[in-house]
């Protein structure tokens, strides 16, 4: 009898995520065991429990998930899990907390196919306001753009102290360069996009974070992308499906929420396929994510 594909997916919340979990089916793994409330610490003995159970041979139809919603958390566990392997006793490992790392490599991938197409030359050097920067996809997102060449600014509408704090946080875990901006209130939000390329929209769901009227200060902006589904828009005049498309009263194109969840969702299934079939071991987070999501848009 043929060994069933297992994938072990760990979350310290109390919950896995159905998405997740629905994801994982799709990409044919055949046994889903989801841990729950998992610590940094149990990392490591969970990890070893898994890969110990099987020959060698039998581990390449093994998996481990990485989920939560904290991005840095979920960079730790990968790397504790990461160390925990015995070779030639591995498995493959994935992180993906709340979706942020495809759902931020969706974005800014997207975001700089647009850039490369109207003749921008891509992120580098570009100035990038992530709105709602301090949240997980906020954080990654972020993160890519700066790997790119962007000059970045996390955004928090909790002021300026909570904003560079997570930038510094976050930068010096991920090892680019990122600065804090306030967006406390209408007045900083437009002093914040007001000489940016591009922005990045990844605050809570049905909040607007750009109105018109803000927009009509970004005079140099060049793309808007938005991963808000929910009415209202998070940026005034990008719709869920925009891709590409003009944004009302500027000079800048806009990418929507289902536009880049489409992507993003390319994204996961690729990443948790290539899981699947790996014949060797693979460690799979923010940076293959990323890479994974340009691919995909070069092959679109």
């Amino acid at each position: 009898m043929e060994r069933p594909y297992i994938l072990h997916m760990f979350t310290p919340g109390r919950q896995m995520s159905p998405f997740d979990v629905n994801m994982a089916a799709d990409a044919g793994y055949q046994v889903l065991a989801p841990y729950t409330d998992v610590t940094l610490d149990a990392v490591r003995g969970l990890t070893q429990d898994a890969i110990f159970s099987r020959s060698p041979k039998g581990l390449a139809r093994t998996g481990i998930f990485i989920g939560g919603r904290d991005a840095v958390l979920a960079a730790d566990m990968l790397d504790r899990a990461k160390k925990a392997m015995v070779p030639p006793f591995a498995v493959s490992l994935m992180a993906d907390p709340s979706g942020a790392y495809t759902t931020a490599a969706a974005m800014v991938a997207s975001v700089e196919a647009e850039l490369v197409a109207m003749g921008a030359g891509g992120l580098s050097g570009q100035r990038v306001v992530v709105l709602g920067g301090t949240g997980p996809v906020g954080r990654i997102a972020g993160v890519m753009a700066a790997m790119a060449g962007a000059h970045v600014a996390l955004s928090s509408r909790n002021g300026i102290d909570v904003a560079e704090e997570a930038a510094q946080q976050t930068g010096q875990r991920f090892g680019v360069t990122l600065h804090g901006i306030s967006g406390g209130d209408r007045d900083a939000v437009r002093r914040s996009i007001a000489d940016a390329d591009v922005i990045l929209a990844t605050a809570a769901a049905g909040v607007q974070v750009v109105s018109a009227e803000d927009l009509a200060v970004a005079t140099r902006l060049k793309v808007a992308a938005d991963v808000n589904a929910v009415p209202p828009e998070g940026i005034a005049g990008v719709g869920v499906m925009d891709k590409g498309t003009p944004v009302a009263g500027t000079a800048a194109r806009g990418l929507g929420a289902l536009a880049i969840g489409n992507v993003k969702y390319q994204t996961q299934q690729r990443l948790l396929r290539s899981m699947n079939e790996a014949t060797e071991p693979l460690v799979l987070g923010y940076a293959e994510a990323f890479e994974a999501a340009r691919a995909l848009l070069r092959q679109a």
